[in-house]
């Protein structure tokens, strides 16, 4: 691992999540120290002790979160703050928006009132379609991975309609890196943004039966296998994400936080793994033979894997990303990043975690 030239001051919005537990962690044993800013801190517990992390319990949209103050004591602000979830932009599009965006707003212009660096994160589904998904039946090769592998500075976006408001949080996503850029082209903010491929791991949710809310994928399939019920493919689970383990992303993550020699400066990143690409069935049928082969206790029932049309799992207003693989040719350069985990050690390992999580 490289020395550090020096530590940074880390104001992490958005810590107690998923991301932000594992880039803190990553961020603390680098030396840095980090406040962190969450309304919850259940994922960060065996943080809350350590000498080099400060938790602020607060949600950002109270009217008495100090956020020019805050930002003014950290040399580098990172922020995680989303609603990342595809049920929610269905069932509450204006909040998705308005936290996606408008609170978001809010943070990048402290940054720019206090001349701070700014490294936001976005998200891989502004892409949106693949030009095969765009153009059915038009292409010599629908199946070539080169129309679906996605490069940060000259891929085009491709949108559903807007009466297929689930593209609500990619628009969001979309229009603040839009705004970020324009700051910096005016020479007003330093930032880097990231654009993540599907971060699996440890603590990555709740299972459905934990907590209200609308499960992602991999805890829905998790409480499938625990109880022995039923894998719901939305439509055939025929779309592919390319997964990447929470480690690697850390890693990189935490390099782009750093930003040796300055090489991040007003850059975007793709952080994924475009060798795990599988899709959500591969996924199912995956983490069930795991399950049955290394996990299970024995005489334990296995999940069943069925088809559900989207409008019935989702709802109204549904419409997905059929194939995203990320070029990380940027990261690999500039940085030196290469992801190391293949999907099956990682499903293995975040799915252990979450047996021993649930007592079994």
């Amino acid at each position: 691992m490289v020395a550090l030239e020096s530590t940074l001051r880390i104001l992490s919005l958005g810590a107690g999540g998923f991301i932000g537990s594992h880039l803190a962690s990553h961020l603390l044993a680098r030396g840095h120290t980090v406040t962190g800013v969450d309304i919850h801190s259940d994922k960060i517990g065996e943080l809350l002790e350590h000498p080099g992390f400060t938790f602020v319990r607060q949600d950002i949209r109270d009217t008495g979160f100090e956020v020019e103050r805050l930002v003014a004591e950290a040399d580098v602000v990172i922020d995680l703050i989303a609603y990342a979830n595809p049920g929610l932009y269905l069932r509450q599009p204006l909040d998705v928006f308005h936290l996606n965006f408008t609170e978001n707003m809010k943070i990048a212009e402290a940054c720019v009132a206090r001349g701070r660096r700014l490294v936001q994160f976005s998200s891989c589904e502004v892409y949106g379609k693949t030009v095969a998904r765009a153009a059915p039946g038009k292409l010599i090769d629908p199946e070539d991975p080169a129309l679906a592998t996605f490069r940060e500075d000259e891929t085009d976006f491709i949108l559903g309609p807007v009466s297929k408001h689930r593209w609500i949080y990619a628009s969001a996503k979309q229009l603040l890196e839009r705004v970020l850029h324009a700051y910096g082209l005016e020479g007003r903010l330093d930032y880097t943004i990231v654009r993540p491929f599907n971060f699996i791991g440890p603590k990555i949710d709740y299972l459905p039966s934990d907590t209200p809310g609308f499960p992602r994928v991999f805890p829905h399939f998790m409480e499938a296998c625990l109880k022995g019920t039923q894998m719901k493919l939305v439509d055939g689970g025929r779309n592919r994400r390319c997964y990447t383990d929470i480690e690697d992303a850390a890693a990189c993550i935490g390099l782009i936080v750093e930003n040796p020699g300055g090489v991040c400066a007003r850059q975007i990143f793709n952080v994924g793994s475009p060798k795990n690409e599988v899709s959500i069935r591969g996924l199912a049928e995956l983490m069930r033979d795991l399950y049955a082969t290394k996990l299970a206790r024995p005489g334990a029932r296995l999940p069943s894997i069925v088809d559900v049309p989207a409008r019935e799992f989702y709802g109204p207003g549904y419409d997905d990303s059929d194939r995203r693989i990320p070029d990380i040719s940027k990261a690999r350069t500039l940085l030196g990043w290469e992801p190391r985990y293949d999907l099956r050690e990682t499903l293995e390992r975040t799915m252990r975690h979450y047996l021993a999580a649930n007592g079994s």
